[in-house]
């Protein structure tokens, strides 16, 4: 093994290659602007320039004199298009400011036409030319703006159902031994997946087929159809490849039935490329936030009070929120806790899912907070946690799952050489350079949806798995591949895996971290259908508990792989049913979800269910994040030399995929909190730095060492294939950790990111 491929632990499938490793490194992974079209015509985005006000007219004449140009589309004489619903409202939409309606701007950078040409080049220049008057009006930007809105979530939106609380805060802070009271804020972000936000159109009749990156095939057909007002049986939508998401494709963005409807007008396939810098308004972010944290503890650490309220800015239209104190009030054992989550309305577009969308801007508060309680206390940060762990969290008392907080963080700081810190700030250097060290938890809920999947065997073996998942990097081929070749007893080479395709059994969106334990629940189970319609038929007569036990068959299907003893002969159980091949589809839902999960399903609505929701229980992920950083004492220059990260997810299906997906979120976490920020100039509510060229991301250099322990957990509560999900879990926390250690390193306390050498003081 090595350390890209760690040798299994106790319940850790192998780390196998990738499935689509070859395709990738050669090329020939298709992604959605990749498909060929029959005469496509080209589309190019025209934006506002304005953040606010309307459109007086459009001068198009320099336009149309472009050759090749085929029709510019404006709100004048746009096809006419129903409304959807916020996804997070029960709907599809990840907005409802709907483009090319009216001749009012809600944001900056709106869509406010759309030139059509024989080629992209002439699309593109015809764009350019474009001319537009506008009646504009001073916007709001963000918090603090004249004009901003704040109201509190609860009651907006329809996904944040409680501001948490428990006992009397109020009276535990004012008697309280130790306390603290603190502000924190984080930037705005944007994903910038490598893919941009391409579409491609192509109606046969009245079907259609929309070539696009997603995370939600099921939930972009519906919603399309929804709003052309068309069945959703004559919608496919294709994307076997998604070049990165990271939340930006999980719901349905405007442009995908505009350039739909167009190309049903034109009756020609349109194909459509946005530029990098539109991707920062045509789809969603990550919104800024505020946070007020108050801790009150004795003087032994235990808390006895926390407070945690959060404001998120999002849209004039949509009431958009994480939510995140849901977890922050959960975290730790604490009698007595409040929490308020607002949201401020300004005229920006509207935010949305990103990567750990609650966890990484609310737990950096509450990790912040934690060390400098820890520091109030004279207390090594580590011993803090130590004390206020919990097997129940507090605010219903629910157990969890399972809980390796403590295991990861002795695993981490044993690895990383806490022992070896001297807890003093500044008291650590290395000539010119000041060393800090900094910790903090990290965890993410274990969520799982309803789950189709369609399996084929063959008498030879070969084994064909159908299941409309979405492969975003991350590995989603590779694990359901060895789930079916695991359960079923075939070689993994004999398994082929078919996803990103809305004609296939439906799965969930590839969010919330849910996507394994879902997929591979529904894979399994319908791999054991299969398999007891092969031993019947060599076991007709009874089959016994022993025998069901010795095949690997159980009513429920187990947290393990289905192992036997006595293999399977396939040969002579396909003879004995007199085939050659055998085909079982199956729905699977997890415990607790609604009655109408399957409905939902088919229709795109997914239900999720698990992490604080769950009736009798609370299940998460956890980890620890151990990181150094170095500061020039002269030129306040910060690095980050070394990453630390232990994590317990439940069931490992494949420890190199998960290692990938552990690390990457480590070095996001870093670059959470040194680098990454969308700049808004305030006077116009506009992106500055919407480019790849001033949108700091980080490259090797920026984190010579990155550790990723994966520890042995078995949860057999949680989802039949044991998984807990940690796509979302590395990243969250390690912004904490930074700031907790650069204050180790010169003393200084920073509450707000991006921490950039200017805010280093000296």
């Amino acid at each position: 093994m090595t350390a890209a491929a760690p040798e299994p632990k106790e319940n850790m499938g192998q780390p196998v290659p990738r499935y689509d490793a070859v395709v990738k490194v050669t090329g020939r992974a298709t992604y959605a602007s990749d498909m060929p079209l029959d005469n496509p015509a080209y589309a190019f985005l025209v934006t506002s320039a304005i953040a606010k006000g309307r459109i007086d007219r459009f001068d198009l004449d320099e336009a149309r004199s472009v050759r090749g140009v085929i029709e510019i589309v404006t709100h004048e004489n746009a096809p006419e298009l129903k409304e959807s619903k916020l996804f997070s409202d029960g709907g599809y939409a990840g907005t409802t400011i709907q483009p090319l309606k009216s001749a009012e701007i809600s944001h900056d950078g709106e869509i406010i036409a759309v030139v059509i040409a024989e080629s992209y080049e002439a699309a593109r220049e015809a764009a350019n030319r474009v001319k537009v008057s506008y009646t504009a009006t001073a916007p709001s930007a963000t918090f603090d703006s004249p004009g901003t809105t704040a109201a509190a979530a609860k009651g907006q939106n329809a996904q944040f159902k409680e501001d948490a609380k428990v006992g009397d805060f109020a009276k535990a802070f004012d008697e309280a031994e130790v306390k603290i009271t603190a502000a924190y804020g984080t930037p705005t972000q944007h994903h910038n997946p490598m893919e941009l936000f391409t579409t491609s159109c192509a109606w046969m009749g009245d079907n259609l087929v929309i070539y696009e990156g997603s995370q939600y095939v099921y939930g972009l057909k519906n919603g399309v159809a929804e709003q052309l007002g068309i069945d959703p049986d004559k919608v496919r939508v294709v994307n076997p490849y998604v070049g990165g998401g990271f939340g930006s494709r999980g719901s349905m963005t405007p442009r995908t039935a505009i350039i739909a409807a167009i190309a049903r007008r034109l009756n020609r396939p349109i194909k459509l490329v946005p530029t990098r810098d539109q991707g920062f308004t045509i789809a969603t972010y990550r919104a800024e936030t505020r946070h007020e944290i108050k801790l009150g503890a004795a003087r032994d650490g235990k808390l006895v009070a926390l407070r945690h309220e959060g404001a998120e800015v999002s849209s004039r239209a949509d009431a958009y929120c994480v939510g995140g104190t849901k977890t922050t009030t959960r975290l730790y054992a604490c009698p007595n806790v409040d929490s308020l989550v607002s949201i401020v309305r300004a005229d920006r577009n509207t935010p949305g899912f990103m990567r750990s969308p609650p966890e990484v801007p609310y737990l950096f508060a509450l990790e912040s907070a934690m060390d400098e309680l820890a520091v109030q206390l004279n207390m090594d940060p580590v011993e803090l946690r130590r004390i206020n762990d919990t097997t129940n969290e507090p605010i219903g008392g629910k157990p969890y799952t399972s809980r390796s907080l403590m295991a990861c963080f002795d695993e981490a700081a044993k690895a990383f050489g806490w022992a070896q810190r001297s807890p003093q700030p500044k008291s650590m250097s290395d000539g010119d350079w000041l060393i800090g060290y900094g910790c903090a938890a990290t965890c993410y809920p274990t969520q799982m949806a309803p789950s189709a999947a369609r399996v084929r065997l063959q008498r030879d073996g070969r084994t064909r798995v159908e299941i409309a998942g979405h492969e975003i990097g991350t590995g989603a081929y590779t694990v359901i591949a060895q789930t079916a070749a695991d359960r079923l007893g075939v070689p993994l080479e004999k398994v082929a895996v078919f996803m990103g395709d809305s004609d296939l059994p439906p799965a969930p969106v590839a969010g919330g971290s849910n996507s394994t334990a879902s997929t591979c629940s529904a894979v399994m189970m319908v791999c054991d259908q299969i398999r007891q319609r092969l031993f019947k038929a060599v076991m007709p007569d009874s089959l016994t508990e022993k025998a069901k036990e010795t095949v690997g068959i159980s009513p429920a299907p187990t947290t393990q792989a289905a192992k036997s003893d006595r293999p399977l002969d396939i040969e002579k159980a396909f003879d004995a049913l007199g085939v050659g091949v055998v085909e079982e589809y199956g729905e699977w839902k997890p415990d607790g979800a609604p009655l109408d999960s399957f409905r939902a399903m088919h229709s795109g609505h997914p239900r999720l269910v698990g992490g604080h929701q769950m009736k009798d229980q609370i299940a998460y992920a956890f980890g620890a994040e151990f990181v150094e950083v170095r500061i020039n004492r002269f030129t306040h220059e910060i690095r980050c030399p070394r990453l630390v990260g232990a994590f317990a997810a439940g069931r490992i299906v494949n420890p190199r995929t998960a290692r990938s997906q552990l690390m990457g979120g480590l070095i996001w976490g870093m670059s959470s909190a040194l680098l990454e920020a969308t700049e808004i100039d305030e006077r116009y509510a506009r992106y500055v730095n919407d480019n790849l060229a001033d949108y700091l991301l980080p490259v090797n250099a920026d984190v010579p060492g990155v550790e990723v322990i994966m520890l042995s957990e078995q949860d057999d509560r949680i989802n039949p294939a044991g998984v807990k999900g940690l796509g979302e879990l590395a990243n969250v926390g390690t912004n904490a950790a930074i700031c907790n250690a650069i204050h180790h390193a010169t003393g200084q306390r920073i509450r707000n990111l991006p921490v950039r050498l200017e805010n280093i003081e000296a």
